[in-house]
């Protein structure tokens, strides 16, 4: 939408405006779900399993019952009610059986929190423990102990997923293109690895917190820190068979989310302890120990990738197996596979493919949407992998991207044909490239080669995301005018830190005509007063919340020219407006005021006409279908966002330790609407990058227990690990159907970070890597692992191929020059 106007004309959208909550986030002002409570208000605990997996024998409440202030204790026993978004799998307390350490089993309610702290320690848990499934390989063994004998008494999304009953699968997603087996004979080299990482958490700033309060009548109000209102009620009364009318979710400042508070999670809980303790309001805010090993994390993947390129290093064809551990419960970790299957290749035009995308049981905690939704996982194997063939075709890795990725008239993995406004990677990637000084060391970079002994890599991994999310995707807005002429917005979309108030109220402005103090945009969020939004997830808001915005303030300028019109005594086709009045064009002295018509016109007789200037916006996502679940084909695709990142480190060849230099990251934005803070989210996904390619990661012992569930033993990088040198690169080419040409970048930047990462470190001093977190002994044991060329790279006579032996380090690419 007015992708087309001239960029000169436009005066909000393109500015770096001031973000208009900081005040409030600064003095502490802004409310937070943490910050509440509630008269009479009673705060909740649970117990906790110390197993991964055991048959729960016995539970004894009675001591926890007895103690003064208590006043609601429970069990799965009492709760015979199941959550799930895609797959309905989940008691709200584990009830017969617990499927992974950390999970709830019983739950207090009392006066104060540390009568709640002394209770749970009360309860005492009877356990036979019970074999659990640890490796989400091993879930998919014959004899693999089942995490759900009865997923087939599940209900499930069939449109979209498909659970195997009998096993360990929770879905599978397929997708065929082309001929692969034929693509494979043609092919000059076949090239296979195995890439994988491991669960990380998403340590919001703000842990999950919920207060909930179910009064008379069946009428329940919940307070929560989550992502999505509407998503929180409709499951919400999903389980407890409610009508949408009597439960009302509000959500106040967000302390960030990144995906893990995008579903339900502990707002059922909260509920059932306050209907038991008598219609109190009950608050249940998680511990750091809890939001690791009770609340989901990002799902570990395993990832083999096995290619075949002409010997002009043309990809002819590509197989990918994806192994996701969906821990526990679905969750969105079938999601996360089906998104991820269909954008299996990364940003290349492969024209035979096959993609196998599992989601996988096991007994450990749950998996759910993580910034990037599987596309930060499977690009570390697909642009490590990029450089893996390139090196074997001794190609320059960013020529073998240039001649493989996607371009107009490409056709991706579903079968959607790219066009001239998809996006453009090739010129963020050469942006990136230029950036860092691709392909050649500066005369000062081989000074510091020399007077320290530390080598220095340079590299590059490209990217792309389009938003995941169902075909019928909707979202509205409703613009107000006040009686001084200024306007409140309100929209469904959460802004959990990501900006989007400020960007939305920039296009509200830009529309109308307005200054940016004119206009306010509702931070807090009410399922009974806020028109809806799907979900605040996947970098579909600026798109669709600002279209939907649009059509508002184009509603609200049609109705109040309809009443101009009236008192100017012009036809409407002859209006036009400032922020201040609507004028007649030919006439601009002939005006009346926006204060004036704002809730109706009342002409000096008393006569009025008009009233309230309401305007309102509805926007539904265009052209998107299903996915075939044989082929795969279909048009899961709002938009596409493409991006790069290019990094320069330099690594100590003896001991493995590095460091990053520079990050360069450019991204093909359609149009900039706020450019600090598309900086604010580049340099922020990008350090959460590094995190998950540095440091980050759950690690359990031969049971099941979480060793690392807080910041003592899993470290998250700080502004202390920032590199020394950020740079964050536009790319414009408008999205068509983006408000004023933009498409979104929140997500992106965490992409494709690992992968560049890697690649620079292996141009560095060899050292091959296909696991992450990287750490400096991963690096020195890569380093000591080196293999002569002749063990990894095999030539093959076209027409009778066979696999590359790719394990252990290979040489450096020819890409950097002395």
């Amino acid at each position: 939408m007015y992708e087309n106007l001239d960029r000169t004309l436009l005066k909000q959208v393109g500015t770096s405006a001031k973000r208009l909550d900081i005040t409030e986030k600064l003095t502490g002002e802004a409310l937070y779900a943490s910050d509440m409570v509630l008269p009479g208000m009673l705060y909740a605990k649970i117990k906790q399993s110390p197993h991964a997996r055991a048959k729960i024998v016995s539970i004894d409440t009675s001591k926890a019952e007895a103690l003064e202030g208590v006043r609601a204790v429970l069990t799965g026993e009492e709760l015979d009610y199941r959550l799930g978004l895609y797959v309905v799998d989940k008691y709200i307390l584990a009830k017969g059986e617990v499927r992974h350490y950390g999970e709830a089993v019983a739950a207090v309610a009392a006066e104060t929190l540390a009568i709640a702290k002394r209770a749970v320690d009360l309860i005492e848990v009877e356990y036979e423990v019970l074999t659990p499934v640890l490796n989400h390989m091993d879930a998919l063994k014959e004899d693999a102990p089942l995490v759900h004998p009865d997923l087939g008494s599940y209900d499930y999304i069939k449109a979209v997923f498909t659970p195997i009953p009998g096993t360990n699968i929770a879905n599978l997603t397929k997708l065929r293109k082309g001929d692969v087996q034929q693509g494979f004979s043609d092919a000059a080299y076949i090239v296979e690895r195995e890439y994988d990482n491991p669960s990380v958490q998403h340590v919001p700033m703000e842990t999950h917190v919920a207060i909930v309060k179910w009064g008379l009548g069946d009428r329940v109000t919940i307070h929560t820190s989550a992502q999505s209102p509407f998503t929180v009620r409709n499951l919400f009364c999903r389980t407890f068979g409610l009508p949408l009318n009597k439960v009302r979710v509000v959500i106040p400042y967000v302390g960030g989310g990144f995906g893990g508070k995008a579903g339900i999670h502990i707002e059922p809980l909260a509920a059932c302890l306050s209907k038991k303790a008598g219609g109190l309001a009950v608050k249940f805010q998680a511990t750091r120990e809890e939001e690791f090993s009770l609340l989901p994390c990002r799902s570990a993947l395993t990832y083999r990738i096995k290619t075949g390129v002409s010997e002009e290093g043309k990809i002819l064809a590509q197989r990918m197996d994806m192994y996701w551990d969906a821990g526990a419960y679905a969750d969105y970790a079938v999601n996360v596979t089906r998104a991820s299957g269909c954008s299996a290749s990364g940003p290349y035009e492969i024209p035979n493919a096959w993609v196998d995308a599992y989601t996988l049981y096991t007994n450990k905690p749950y998996g759910t949407a993580y910034r990037g939704f599987g596309h930060v996982e499977f690009h570390w194997g697909i642009e490590r992998h990029m450089d893996l063939v390139a090196h074997t075709l001794g190609m320059d890795p960013l020529e073998f991207r240039r001649l493989n990725a996607l371009r107009p008239g490409s056709i991706t993995l579903t079968g959607e044909k790219i066009t001239e406004h998809t996006g453009d990677v090739i010129a963020c990637m050469d942006a990136a490239a230029k950036a860092i000084g691709y392909g050649k060391k500066t005369k000062a970079e081989r000074q510091r080669e020399k007077e320290t002994g530390l080598k220095i890599g340079k590299a590059v991994a490209i990217l792309q995301k389009a938003p995941a999310m169902p075909s019928n995707t909707a979202t509205a807005a409703i613009v107000k005018m006040n009686s001084d002429g200024t306007v409140c917005v309100t929209i469904g979309l959460t802004d959990i830190g990501q900006g989007s108030t400020t960007a939305l109220a920039q296009i509200v402005a830009e529309r109308l005509g307005f200054r940016l103090d004119q206009v306010y945009v509702k931070v807090e969020k009410d399922t009974d007063s806020d028109p809806y939004d799907w979900q605040t997830v996947a970098s579909k808001g600026l798109v669709m919340s600002g279209n939907a915005c649009i059509l508002a303030c184009k509603d609200l300028l049609e109705k109040g020219y309809r009443v101009a019109s009236h008192v100017l005594k012009a036809c409407e086709d002859d209006l036009s407006h400032d922020a201040e009045a609507v004028y007649v064009r030919h006439d601009p002295e002939n005006r009346i005021p926006w204060p004036k018509i704002a809730i109706g016109y009342a002409y000096p007789d008393g006569m009025s006409i008009g009233g309230p200037l309401i305007g309102v916006g509805s926007y539904i996502a265009q052209g998107l279908s299903n996915l075939n679940k044989e082929t795969g084909q279909g048009k899961p695709a709002l938009d596409w966002t493409f991006g790069a990142h290019g990094i320069i480190c330099e690594v100590n060849p003896v001991t493995g330790e590095y460091a990053v230099r520079k990050i360069a990251s450019a991204f093909d934005v359609g149009k900039v609407v706020n450019p600090q803070l598309l900086r604010g989210q580049i340099l922020g996904g990008m350090l959460q990058g590094l995190g998950t390619a540095m440091c980050e990661g759950y690690i359990y012992d031969e049971k099941g227990h979480l060793l690392n569930p807080s910041f003592t033993d899993n470290k998250i990088p700080t502004s202390k690990d920032l590199p020394f040198e950020v740079e964050a690169i536009a790319v414009e080419n408008v999205q068509i159907d983006g408000p004023y040409g933009a498409r979104g970048v929140a997500e992106h930047p965490m992409i494709s970070v690992a992968p560049a990462l890697g690649n620079a470190i292996f141009q560095a001093v060899g050292a091959d890597l296909s696991h992450m977190p990287i750490r400096a002994e991963d690096v020195w044991r890569a380093m000591e692992d080196r293999k002569p060329i002749d063990n990894w790279i095999t030539k093959t006579p076209i027409g009778s191929c066979r696999s590359v032996p790719v394990s252990g380090s290979h040489l450096p690419s020819r890409a950097m020059e002395p």
